[in-house]
């Protein structure tokens, strides 16, 4: 519809230009032609002198008139008038002469038309490239700025249903009784209820809220009206609130429907929080949207859906009952829920005959289902690298850990004695886990540089989803992260700066239990610092309030902390030592072959003799069997065949 209007105004202008310049055109003509018969002028002045003139109209150089006696068959003329003087000479030689009026129709072209015809010209491409810019290229242009550019699909559109969705099931479950509403409304009905005006869907980013609305459109098989809550932002005070009363006026034409608002935070940002600038504006969106949702009617089939990984700024009036009656968490899912979404998309792909699910899942806590899609698409391409037939387990294991430690750089040059501490460091780190109880199982071990700054990186397999964790197992967490340092400073008597992201860790764990979970004897059951709901914080980073306790307090904070981080230091210093002889064979094996699997860092943990193939990095296989466990000795340190000094800090990878 839009389009037709656009094209119809756009034929309109044409159609007034060109007759304009019709018209213009016709004015020349005209004004060029002479009914009556040209006269030459010296013939007038002879006609003029023998009194033969019996009428004469004079227009600046222009003279016509009528003869009494007709010349050359005529009594009308027309002559252009000629300088006296001039006239008077050319008389006296009995010359004849006439006048001819230049005609300045293209001077009048050229001088008026065409730089109108420019002006025009670039006036229409600035309003185009305006509204292109704006969004609105599509829509009408200039002159439709006010007019929403939501997309509206129907049912033949959306392929999506609930069956493509998995991982969230008890939001499948809330969203199945809209559909049923907007389906058979008398049915859900029947008992007094209506349907919810809106709902807003929260959640991390990637957990599928946009796909969760679409699968609604696509189950309900209504239209589906979707836009992005930054495009009712404009620079024009009170375009963005017209265009909400659009798009709710078109719904209506059309409902039952559904409006889809993704990152509607975007516009419905608590009034009164934003910085210089904008401030009517977005206030005014707001105000016209809450008035759109107040004069929703339940009979009317609409239904507006919002997604946002925000929600602790939207507006409360936003938030209330009757606006959005409900507000549904789709949060990264559980491992059951990994196992489903990734049953989704295995199916687009060639599965190795060694895959097992629950094992990929197991070594994802964590992922959105965004990171899912990722992880199998990128480990479809890793086998095609590989030259494999089908996707093997070894490609979901390289590309997880392609995810969560980096890119691997092979190719980095570390020279020698780095590379020893950066052994001994995961090895300490490793062991350390493997002797605390309750602790997540050591995957991998690797000293491949990866990253960033990245030069080893050991990975945990959790065994469960966990969601509380006591004092003792945040003291144990926080022992393995210092595993690191104490087996350098036990083997070396000295710490380097490989323990940065350890000692931050740790330090947030620790600070953590003191001012947030009320674990200090000392503080007693206390929050002094308290977190929001922030879906879009990084992995440890805490949302803080202003500090609301003395400096006194603080102190004491300080030194709990410190004291946490000491004694777990001890606590981990005292397991290397117990375990001298295994952080020592475990760090000789990883110095010759670079990576150890699960089985042999468990096998190294308990001392057993195990059968190790020594690594040839020339090869990129293990061609002879080394004996480890037996004898520490036996495994004697093989030098690289490469040069390697460089430098770098390293940051342990966990899942």
């Amino acid at each position: 519809m839009n389009d037709d209007n656009s094209r119809r105004n756009q034929w309109l202008l044409w159609y007034i230009a060109f007759a304009v310049l019709g018209v213009l055109l016709a004015r020349g003509f005209w004004a060029g032609y002479h009914p009556a018969e040209p006269l030459p002028y010296s013939t007038f002045l002879q006609q003029l002198d023998a009194g033969n003139v019996k009428q004469v109209d004079i227009v600046g150089d222009q003279i016509t008139g009528v003869l009494k006696e007709p010349v050359n068959g005529k009594t009308d003329f027309t002559t252009t008038r000629v300088d006296n003087t001039l006239a008077e000479q050319l008389a006296s030689h009995d010359v004849e002469f006439t006048g001819i009026i230049q005609s300045t129709f293209l001077s009048d072209i050229l001088g008026w038309i065409i730089p109108t015809a420019i002006f025009f010209g670039v006036w229409m491409f600035l309003m185009r490239r305006m509204a292109n810019q704006s969004g609105m290229g599509g829509s009408g242009g200039f002159l439709s700025i006010g007019k929403s550019r939501a997309k509206v699909y129907v049912e033949k559109d959306i392929k999506v249903t609930f069956d493509d969705v998995a991982g969230v099931d008890e939001a499948k479950e809330e969203l199945q009784e809209v559909v049923g509403f907007l389906k058979d409304p008398e049915k859900y009905g029947r008992l007094g209820g209506r349907i919810p005006h809106g709902i807003l869907l929260v959640g991390p980013p990637g957990t599928g809220k946009t796909l969760l609305a679409r699968a609604v459109a696509g189950e309900a098989g209504v239209p589906f009206f979707s836009i992005n809550g930054s495009e009712f932002v404009e620079m024009f005070v009170g375009v963005g609130a017209a265009r909400v009363r659009d798009l709710f006026e078109q719904a209506r034409k059309q409902a039952p429907a559904i409006i889809f608002i993704d990152e509607i935070d975007a516009l419905g940002k608590a009034r009164g929080a934003y910085g210089v600038g904008g401030h009517d504006e977005k206030e005014q969106t707001l105000n016209q949207l809450l008035a759109e949702l107040d004069g929703f009617d339940s009979k009317s089939g609409l239904v507006l859906l919002g997604a946002t990984n925000r929600p602790e700024i939207l507006d409360p009036a936003l938030l209330r009952a009757g606006r959005f009656d409900r507000q549904i968490l789709v949060d990264r899912p559980d491992k059951a829920g990994r196992v489903q979404i990734l049953r989704v998309h295995l199916k687009k792909i060639r599965l190795g005959d060694d895959i097992n699910v629950d094992q990929i899942a197991a070594l994802t806590p964590g992922f959105s289902g965004a990171d899912l899609a990722n992880l199998v698409n990128e480990a479809a391409i890793l086998a095609t690298r590989r030259k494999h037939e089908a996707v093997m387990l070894e490609d979901f294991t390289g590309a997880i850990e392609r995810m969560i430690a980096g890119l691997e750089k092979k190719n980095r040059l570390i020279n020698p004695k780095e590379r020893e501490i950066v052994a001994y460091h995961e090895m300490g780190h490793a062991l350390v886990s493997l002797a605390l109880p309750g602790s997540e199982t050591v995957h991998k071990v690797s000293i491949i540089p990866r990253g960033i700054g990245s030069l080893g990186y050991t990975i945990n397999r959790p065994t469960e989803d966990r969601y509380l964790m006591t004092k003792q197992e945040l003291e144990n967490k926080m022992a393995v992260l210092l595993g690191g340092r104490a087996a350098e400073s036990l083997h070396f008597n000295e710490v380097t700066t490989g323990a940065a992201d350890d000692l931050v860790k740790a330090t947030e764990i620790a600070r953590s239990m003191v001012t947030r979970y009320g674990m200090s004897e000392k503080l007693g059951q206390i929050a002094y610092e308290s977190t929001r709901n922030v879906f879009l914080a990084q992995a440890g980073e805490i949302q803080q309030e202003n500090r609301n306790y003395s400096d006194e307090t603080a102190r004491d904070i300080d030194n709990e902390v410190r004291q946490l981080l000491q004694q777990a230091f001890e606590r981990a210093s005292g397991i290397l030592k117990e375990h001298a002889g295994a952080l020592q064979t475990g760090a000789k094996a990883l110095l010759e072959q670079e990576t150890l699997t699960e089985e042999e860092v468990f096998a190294v943990f308990e001392g057993r003799s195990w059968r190790l193939l020594a690594y040839d990095p020339a090869a990129e296989k293990r061609p002879a069997e080394t004996d480890f466990g037996k004898d520490p000795e036996a495994a004697a340190e093989l030098p690289s065949e490469k040069k390697e000094n460089g430098t770098g800090n390293e940051e342990d990878a966990r899942s």
